[in-house]
């Protein structure tokens, strides 16, 4: 599978404040315009995408489609009970939102690069990770403790969804001591790239979930903006920690467009567990791309990589794309397997 994340040029999310829900005794660093409301819209809009996925699998294919792809009993079946679990995510969090007398999000058009088996679970597993990063990183951002509560308890579960599921492709179920967050990043990001966007917030997950959102209207709009795509040219070989290079597809070309020049020290900075680790990069490929010649040690499992024009603030305003995603082996623990072809 090609991890790569184009941004839906269609998705129009541009910002107003929800009505806050509840304040926490003391100070509070929730960035501007993001409170209980806007999180818990946050939620139910990737909530949406994930129900809505399930959904798209079990309609396309059978039980036998995934027996013959190697997912034998009771796989199906228990795709059918994350599939329930999404849709009841789905409700409680609409129905929060509704109490709370604050409009819910609705379901959007979507379109999954899904035509096999083997590619629905291959980023299934992707989705999961991706909502794992997301309620962790807006969990320090819940003011009120009951939704504080609830948020834990979806994020243990898609926890438990990510698990199955790599353990299913025969990848490691908890390949990191510690889940990597991707949440709020700096109330500022009002710059992005000089388009002089007003009251945005930059925000990795919506950059990846954009991706697949290509049309419908809500009546909620959210404080969030996705950056500008990170592509991660196609290798047939796995990735490993401390050994592996990754190519960045046609970045440098395009961070030119924004004044980025060829002096201006530009880092990968991977994103995984607890950890931020840059990497400066080079340009390669005819001036077009970036590269790195080796990943970082203590990168493993699903990581996040960003581009970023500084190797110690990695807020808003010093990242120029991404993130893109890539599954990363520790050093010598690469599958026996063949790496599936590119495509």
């Amino acid at each position: 599978m090609r991890f790569s994340l184009p941004l839906a040029a269609t998705l129009a999310l541009s910002a107003v404040q929800a009505s806050p829900v509840v304040k926490r005794d003391g100070p509070v660093t929730t960035p501007k315009g993001v409170n209980d409301g806007v999180i818990l819209n946050y939620a139910l809009t990737l909530e949406y995408l994930e129900r809505k996925f399930y959904q798209d699998a079990l309609a396309n294919f059978t039980r036998n489609d995934f027996v013959k792809a190697g997912f034998e009993d009771p796989f199906y079946d228990n795709l059918k009970e994350i599939y329930f679990d999404e849709q009841t995510h789905v409700q409680f969090l609409s129905d929060a939102l509704t109490a709370a007398k604050i409009t819910p999000t609705v379901e959007l058009k979507y379109t999954f690069p899904v035509t096999t088996v083997m590619q629905f679970v291959t980023l299934s597993s992707v989705l999961e990770g991706v909502g794992v990063s997301a309620y962790l990183g807006a969990a320090a951002k819940i003011v009120n403790k009951d939704y504080l509560t609830a948020a834990g308890s979806i994020l243990t579960v898609e926890a438990r969804h990510t698990a199955y599921i790599r353990a299913s492709l025969g990848k490691s179920p908890f390949p990191n001591p510690f889940d990597t967050s991707q949440g709020f990043v700096s109330p500022h990001s009002i710059r992005a790239f000089n388009l002089k966007l007003t009251n945005t917030l930059q925000n990795e997950v919506f950059s990846l979930a954009a991706t697949y959102i290509t049309g419908g209207t809500s009546p909620v709009k959210l404080p969030f903006m996705a950056f500008p795509s990170l592509t991660l040219q196609c290798s047939q070989y796995y990735y490993e920690a401390d050994r592996s290079s990754v190519t960045f597809s046609g970045a440098f070309k395009a961070a030119q467009k924004f004044g980025v020049a060829k002096d201006t020290p530009i880092y990968a900075v991977f994103f995984s567990g607890l950890k931020k680790l840059p990497v400066q990069v080079r340009i390669t490929q005819g001036n077009s791309d970036y590269k790195i010649d080796r990943i970082p040690a203590g990168v493993q499992g699903q990581a996040y990589v960003v581009l970023s024009k500084s190797s110690t603030d990695f807020s808003d305003e010093k990242i120029i794309a991404g993130p893109a995603i890539i599954e990363v082996y520790p050093k010598g623990k690469i599958p026996s397997a063949p790496k599936g072809k590119c495509h």
